[in-house]
């Protein structure tokens, strides 16, 4: 096959898998109920000046299902650490006692499982719209081919199409393994 072609594909495949890896990011933000470190993936905190990742200056932990622990590494950070947590707005209340931050998640409600789910539902439509947007990049770049006959080209398209078929498949996939693990009690 034309190397062209083979680059098209290369990099439609890894424009298709950063969609992925993007909606498990996000996956990791919607929180199913159980206390987790991934919960507080989004906090920054003002570290010096500059924001910060709150797991670059903090270890966080899970002691139960129900609790995370949050201990910065500099005593004196940890005011702007629970401000931080604060800022994020990820509906949590955290209590300082000097040495670490506890935040105690609390029990999803049903109503709140149902937006967590269309939250979901959403992300995992962003993520189609990203392999279907690398689809149609990679059919523009294989409609530009000139040096390619058409039936290298049509060969092409159709292996694009199976790609983007394979991508949404797994989407759908880890969306129905997601929206399970919100709507366990």
């Amino acid at each position: 096959m034309n190397e062209d072609i083979t680059f098209i594909l290369d990099s439609t495949k890894e424009a298709m898998a950063n969609a992925i890896k993007h909606l498990e990011k996000q996956f990791g933000n919607i929180r199913a109920g159980k206390a987790s470190p991934a919960m507080l993936g989004s906090v920054m905190v003002n570290y010096y000046g500059a924001q910060t990742p709150l797991t670059q200056i903090a270890n966080i932990n899970t002691p139960d299902g129900r609790t995370i622990t949050v201990q910065p590494w500099e005593k004196k950070m940890i005011q702007e650490v629970e401000k931080g947590i604060q800022i994020a707005n990820l509906g949590f209340n955290p209590m300082n006692n000097g040495d670490l931050i506890i935040i105690s998640v609390p029990p999803l409600t049903e109503e709140r499982r149902r937006d967590l789910a269309k939250q979901a539902k959403a992300e995992a439509e962003d993520a189609k719209i990203g392999v279907r947007s690398a689809r149609k990049d990679a059919n523009n770049e294989i409609k530009k081919l000139t040096d390619v006959s058409e039936d290298i080209q049509k060969s092409a398209e159709g292996e694009v199409q199976q790609l983007t078929d394979k991508y949404v498949k797994r989407i759908d996939e880890a969306l129905e393994v997601k929206e399970k693990e919100i709507m366990t009690v």
